[in-house]
């Protein structure tokens, strides 16, 4: 089985700043993922051809199950609407996380958290990288129950909170919700956080260790896969670790193979 979790930068190249479906499919295919979590996706943006980018990487995979979930309505870094039940704000320009697997899903569950209350300093990578003070966006968890040859297993995509401490919270409150599904339990996504905290806050055991961001010269680990521990044993021992290098996004996909 691989694992794999990555953020698109809603498919875009920081060598040009443009957004190539082709370019997303040949990325995505080149993971030869069973099981892929995608953050910062887009649906039905100007900026992103008006593309489903979870339905994009699910044929890239030729994927039969998967799922978009928005945090918000609208494009973070300008204007934006929250999303307070499980309506994914369909017919509208939405911005969220995807999961795609090879496995068939039993069910999917939607799990949301609230934005920071402050603007926190991000810096933007590129030719003209800077910092910016951004608001902080609502979050969303996509889980799902999955029928694989390890038996049932519950895998979820997420994106934390740029903000410090915010993100340690947010975590707190994930492990919470998944531990309502099914064992054994996985975490994929971009936690915004480094991998000995991820690992410390969450209780879970970190799957692969290798820095994933900034993609060009990677530094730190902000991209993880972390296992819960009850019920982890049933899944086997993980064979490989790799970061390979994709011509879109700013951040570098974390794969992870299991014996």
């Amino acid at each position: 089985m691989r694992l794999a979790t990555f953020n698109l930068l809603h498919g875009r190249s920081i060598s040009d700043g443009l957004v190539d479906p082709n370019r997303l499919t040949t990325a995505v295919h080149a993971l030869d993922a069973d099981i892929l979590a995608l953050q910062e996706v887009d649906r039905d943006q100007s900026r992103s051809g008006h593309l489903d980018l979870t339905a994009v990487a699910a044929r890239a995979l030729d994927a039969p199950s998967h799922q978009f979930a928005a945090a918000v309505v609208g494009t973070p870094g300008f204007h934006f609407r929250p999303l307070t039940h499980d309506d994914d704000g369909h017919g509208e320009p939405c911005y969220g996380v995807g999961l795609v697997s090879r496995y068939p899903a039993r069910a999917w569950r939607i799990t949301r958290m609230r934005a920071a209350p402050v603007r926190s300093p991000v810096r933007i990578q590129g030719p003209r990288g800077r910092l910016i003070l951004l608001r902080d966006e609502p979050r969303v968890v996509l889980a799902a129950v999955l029928d694989t040859p390890f038996g049932p297993l519950t895998a979820a995509a997420t994106h934390l909170s740029f903000v410090p401490g915010w993100n340690i919270w947010q975590l707190r409150q994930v492990v919470r919700a998944l531990r309502e599904l099914p064992a054994p339990r996985i975490l994929l996504g971009d936690l915004n956080l480094p991998a000995g905290l991820a690992a410390a806050v969450s209780g879970w055991r970190t799957l692969g260790r290798q820095p994933t961001y900034p993609a060009s010269q990677p530094r730190v680990q902000l991209d993880h896969i972390l296992l819960d521990p009850l019920g982890g044993d049933r899944l086997a021992a993980v064979s490989a670790v790799s970061t390979p290098a994709a011509a879109i996004s700013d951040h570098r996909p974390l794969v992870v193979d299991l014996a």
